[in-house]
C-alpha cells in the first residue's frame, strides 16, 4: 500500500537527527536561507519559501509558519521534543529563532535578533541544548549570536555538531592521506579541552553515540 502524503508540491522529506517522529520538507524557492538573503540585498523580490513537518507514523502535516513576501525558513533542528528553526524576515531586519512544539502542534517565537548585527547569514542555523542561535562562516570561525554572543577561530574543515552545558562538540575531517573524521571539544573561549576519533552521532531519543 502507498499512502498518499499531500505536501502542496514539496516532494521530498528530510529527516531530523534526534528524532524519528518528525521529517520536514521544503520547497527551497530561492535555495538556502543565505541564497535568498544574497537575491533580496542585490534588490530581488524574496518569495516566502514553505516548511512544513510531517510526523510518523500516521502523516499529520503542519505548516513552520504563515508565509510573507520576504519572509524565508531555514534548517530545523530537534530539541527535546520540539522543533527549532530561523524565519528570517528581511523587509523588517529581523532573525526570528521559532519554535514549533510538538504537543500543542503549534509555532512559538523564542527571540529575534536585528539582522543587521551579524556579518550574513551564511550556515545561520537553529542548534544546541538548550536550543541557539549560531554561524559558522567560511573563514574558518563559529559564532554564537543567541542567547550568548561569542566568536571563535575553528579548523577549516571543523563544523558543529552539538553542546552540552559549557562544552561544545565539532566534528572535523582529515585526508591524509586516507580519510577519517575527529571529534574536537571546545569550551565557550574557543580553548580545545579534549580531541578523540570518530564522529559523535544523536540517536533518536537523544543518545549520543561515539562511532569509532
Amino acid at each position: 500500500m502507498i499512502r498518499e502524503i499531500r505536501l502542496g508540491g514539496i516532494g521530498c522529506l528530510e529527516t531530523i537527527e534526534g528524532t524519528d517522529e518528525w521529517y520536514c520538507g521544503s520547497d527551497y524557492v530561492h535555495g538556502d536561507l543565505y541564497e535568498a538573503e544574497e537575491l533580496y540585498r542585490d534588490g530581488h523580490e524574496i518569495s516566502s519559501n514553505r516548511l512544513v513537518f510531517v510526523h510518523y507514523p500516521e502523516g499529520s502535516v503542519y505548516e513552520a509558519g504563515e508565509r510573507k513576501k520576504g519572509r524565508y525558513f531555514g534548517r530545523v533542528w530537534y530539541d527535546r521534543g520540539d522543533l527549532y528553526f530561523v524565519m528570517a524576515d528581511f523587509p523588517e531586519g529581523i532573525l526570528f529563532l521559532m519554535r514549533f512544539d510538538t504537543k500543542k502542534r503549534e509555532v512559538f517565537t523564542e527571540a529575534g535578533i536585528e539582522r543587521s548585527s551579524i556579518k550574513d547569514c551564511y550556515n545561520l542555523m537553529s542548534a544546541g541544548s538548550p536550543p541557539m542561535m549560531i554561524r559558522q562562516g567560511n573563514e574558518g570561525f563559529f559564532e554564537m549570536v543567541w542567547p550568548e554572543r561569542l566568536t571563535f577561530p575553528i579548523e577549516r574543515t571543523e563544523t558543529f555538531n552539538f553542546r552540552e552545558g559549557e562544552r561544545i562538540y565539532f566534528t572535523a575531517w582529515y585526508e591524509d592521506p586516507d580519510y577519517r573524521e575527529e571529534t574536537i571539544v571546545r569550551n565557550l573561549k574557543g580553548e580545545i579541552l579534549d580531541r578523540f576519533p570518530g564522529d559523535i552521532r544523536i540517536m533518536p531519543g537523544g543518545e549520543k553515540w561515539h562511532l569509532g
